[in-house]
């Protein structure tokens, strides 16, 4: 079935049709009547690539979104479905890229065939060709995430420098001297993943702030590296009485190698960190965290980019997101033998 078919059942000519399609041209109430009767009694849907040639839009977003890894975590996957989701309400289809550089083909192909309207961005690095590239070619787009230099640029991103902080107070108020820092991979560091580099900026000053005996690691993003890790911590200083971490993917395993070690979670040792909420509620004891909004996120990722296409000229905007620390069964008094409340929540912004 076909524009022509529907023009000859309509009794109009095919460039009606197509005007009362697009929009392109102004076309009389009951004509774009009977032409949708028709088009509603044979089931006509029209083809993609000739709707995107006829309105200039794909109705489909591209989401920039290379694995950190050799894998997705459960956070990203997250991401994700998030994005998905969010776009799917506002009619758009998404198209996966997993783009890790400006020169990669695929993130070439997505802008240089205008397989897409608009992009949305992930694991940001502080400097990011991918983002300088997209500003250069006035390509819209929103990262999750931001860059060194955010200003003038469309993006939703979570305070890390803020969330590590408030997890160090945490367990600075509940007597803890000695803490580690559990981080993403080195190769992600030595990238310049923003999250990882704010992330440890955050934990570092809270520290200092509060005169404590910290060390940092980095860890890969499996349990078996979260395993590894904890036996390196208690190793390094057998006396470090807790512990933030940032990489959701090694949790399983720090509380294994806790247990492995004889270390009670909390009444021994407190494990908190940035984790999304689903993950923290999946440990024993559940684990007391900044909940990573994912959700929200992709949502205002792709409220973003779609206020962007609908208003080329509407100036940049950004959200900034702290959330609260939401206080589980994972933390506890150092030394008491006894855990913080499992309900209730601690605000980021007393650490900024």
């Amino acid at each position: 079935m076909n524009i022509g078919e529907i023009a000859k059942r309509a009794g109009v000519s095919r460039s009606t049709v197509s005007y009362a399609l697009s929009g392109k041209r102004p076309v009389s109430e009951e004509t774009r009547e009977k032409i949708q009767r028709v088009i509603k009694e044979l089931g006509y849907r029209p083809n993609a690539s000739a709707r995107a040639l006829a309105n200039g839009r794909t109705s489909t977003i591209g989401l920039v979104f290379p694995p950190a890894g050799d894998h997705y975590t459960g956070m990203q996957l997250d991401f994700i479905g998030s994005v998905v989701e969010a776009a799917a309400a506002y009619d758009y289809d998404v198209l996966l890229s997993p783009s890790g550089v400006d020169s990669d083909r695929s993130f070439q192909r997505l802008l240089g065939e205008r397989r897409v309207d608009g992009a949305i961005l992930m694991e940001i690095r502080l400097q990011d060709d991918r983002v300088d590239h997209l500003v250069a070619e006035n390509f819209p787009a929103v990262c999750i995430g931001r860059t060194s230099q955010p200003d003038g640029a469309w993006w939703v991103g979570l305070d890390h420098t803020a969330l590590a902080a408030a997890c160090v107070h945490h367990l600075a108020d509940l007597g803890h001297r000695r803490i580690a820092f559990v981080n993403r991979p080195e190769q992600l560091l030595r990238a310049g993943y923003e999250s990882a580099h704010r992330g440890l900026d955050g934990f570092t000053k809270a520290a200092a702030e509060r005169g404590l005996t910290v060390r940092a690691y980095n860890c890969g993003d499996d349990a078996t590296s979260g395993e590894a890790c904890l036996e390196r911590i208690l190793h390094d200083d057998p006396a470090t009485t807790a512990l933030v971490t940032l990489n959701e993917a090694a949790l399983g395993g720090l509380y294994r190698g806790l247990a492995h070690a004889g270390r009670h979670v909390p009444r021994d040792f407190s494990v908190t960190g940035v984790v999304a909420g689903r993950w923290a509620e999946t440990v024993t004891p559940q684990l007391t965290a900044a909940d990573v909004p994912a959700p929200q996120m992709g949502r205002l990722a792709v409220e973003l980019l779609v206020e962007r296409l609908d208003h080329p000229e509407a100036p940049p905007r950004h959200h900034l997101l702290a959330p609260p620390i939401s206080l589980r069964a994972s933390t506890g008094p150092a030394g008491s033998g006894s855990s913080t409340d499992a309900h209730g929540t601690l605000d980021a912004a007393r650490s900024t």
